[in-house]
């Protein structure tokens, strides 16, 4: 794979990316016995929507967001979810839950016939929307990271890297139409069109 500018190295032992910082969310558990990563789930989110920069999304993967903050915040409060990785639009990134445990990040889902896509994938979160671009630092940490997890986990491919819209099509549009797949193809050493992976 191609060499972006960011070199990153997942600590095998902690399941962990060396030199981020890691918040342990309680909202993940174990994967099925024997069950490695296999699959790469791209998300955006940002909160409120639109909104960048706060401590929101931390906030809700920790369990901690405040209901009465906001009006959207009501029933978000209440849910129980996580990603494994966060990255901010500066490229700046949080670790939430050890690669090798699951996050719950996907809900109903499916891969290449395969449901339950929580069991066998690693999500990660870009701080976005579906309305506005993603900046070019969140493509590079994403980039290294991507690189990173491939490396620790041989199930993990550039061809398995794909958007949370293609494993709950209909229910989910993230990361949307403004995500460049093609860029990412290109950070990663990939030919144009390779991804996101078809589900």
């Amino acid at each position: 794979m191609g060499k972006g500018r960011l070199d990153m190295v997942v600590d095998p032992d902690t399941g962990r990316l060396m030199g981020v910082p890691f918040l342990p969310s309680p909202h993940c558990d174990d994967r099925p016995a024997g069950q490695s990563p296999e699959l790469l789930v791209v998300h955006s989110i940002s909160l409120p929507p639109g909104r960048f920069g706060g401590p929101e999304v931390e906030a809700l993967f920790l369990g901690r967001l405040d209901g009465t903050a906001h009006p959207d915040f009501a029933s978000l409060a209440r849910l129980r979810v996580s990603a494994h990785l966060f990255i901010r639009r500066d490229g700046g990134m949080v670790q939430f839950v050890p690669f090798h445990r699951r996050a719950w990040h996907a809900g109903v889902s499916r891969f290449r016939g395969r449901e339950r896509c929580n069991d066998f994938s690693v999500g990660i979160e870009l701080e976005g929307t579906d309305v506005l671009p993603f900046a070019p630092a969140q493509y590079e940490a994403l980039a290294a990271c991507i690189r990173a997890l491939c490396e620790a986990y041989p199930d993990l491919s550039p061809a398995r890297v794909t958007g949370h819209e293609h494993i709950a099509p209909g229910r989910k549009t993230d990361p949307g139409p403004w995500f460049d797949w093609t860029w990412l193809a290109m950070l990663l050493g990939e030919a144009p069109g390779t991804l996101p992976a078809p589900a």
